[in-house]
């Protein structure tokens, strides 16, 4: 099939094995997507995706015999933002849909000790970077007139308080705010916006909160995950899938007119 014919995703802090953002690509692969692999790609931080992390993730998509396009992107710079999404459109003339997933949430500690420099980073990466593609990324999709799917992962963290979360948990609520507005605003162009709003998936992220919360709890972690999945109505701890799944649901003509939500999916632990 021509590239031009086939729809195009575009997934923030996709770089990482095991990560929310490899999961829902391969699911839109599945589907038939070309699909673009994007994170920050240069941080020595081992919270943060590096090139290699991102190349090893677009290896293993491109196995699976789709058109892969491995971008590094830093979201909290516009004039990045900008240029990933022109590269998408000079290699595939198109975009169809975009899934905001980039997120810090390593800054665990109580509120008191919240630096400003760790609130701010926060807030850049989570908040700010989903309104800076959000943007960008509408502007391709009225373009080319075909409207489109902006998908935003958002967290149970955007609907309820946790401890030790602060910057995070204000982060993930101004998305469910921001995907409201979008929502509204772009309508017209038969763009829907939504949030999907899962609970706990130990991922590499997850993993690192799995060590932080059962330490502050005085548990050990298999005890603590344990206690996890016994208070959620299903009687498990979430899964990459389950988030990629509902990504693929809202991309779908199914979803067409479903906009302005913020879905969970988190087992019923999370009802409102």
């Amino acid at each position: 099939m021509d590239e031009n014919t086939q729809k195009v995703v575009v997934c923030t802090g996709s770089g990482r094995h095991g990560g929310l953002g490899e999961a829902i690509l391969l699911r839109f692969a599945q589907e038939g997507y070309n699909v673009v692999v994007t994170d920050i790609g240069d941080s020595s931080d081992h919270h943060l995706a590096s090139s290699a992390d991102m190349e090893s993730v677009a290896t293993g998509l491109k196995s699976k015999g789709v058109n892969v396009l491995c971008l590094p992107c830093d979201v909290r710079s516009p004039d990045s933002v900008t240029a990933l999404f022109d590269e998408v459109i000079a290699r595939f003339g198109r975009l169809d849909v975009l899934v905001n997933n980039a997120g810090i949430g390593f800054v665990m500690k109580h509120s008191r000790e919240v630096t400003p420099a760790e609130w701010g980073l926060v807030i850049d990466v989570t908040l700010s970077g989903v309104f800076y593609c959000t943007q960008e990324a509408a502007k391709h999709m009225e373009a080319g007139d075909r409207g489109g799917r902006i998908i935003n992962i958002a967290s149970q963290a955007a609907k309820s308080g946790f401890p030790h979360m602060a910057p995070y948990c204000a982060a993930k609520h101004g998305v469910i705010g921001l995907t409201r507005t979008a929502a509204i605003d772009y309508g017209a162009a038969g763009i829907t916006v939504n949030a999907v709003c899962p609970n706990h998936v130990t991922t590499a992220l997850g993993g690192a909160q799995n060590a932080y919360f059962s330490a502050f709890k005085g548990m050990t972690e298999e005890a603590y995950l344990e206690e996890m999945a016994a208070r959620i109505p299903l009687q498990r701890i979430g899964q990459a899938g389950d988030t990629a799944a509902m990504c693929a649901f809202l991309a779908s003509d199914e979803a067409s007119f479903i906009t302005g939500e913020a879905i969970n999916v988190s087992g019923g632990e999370e009802m409102h």
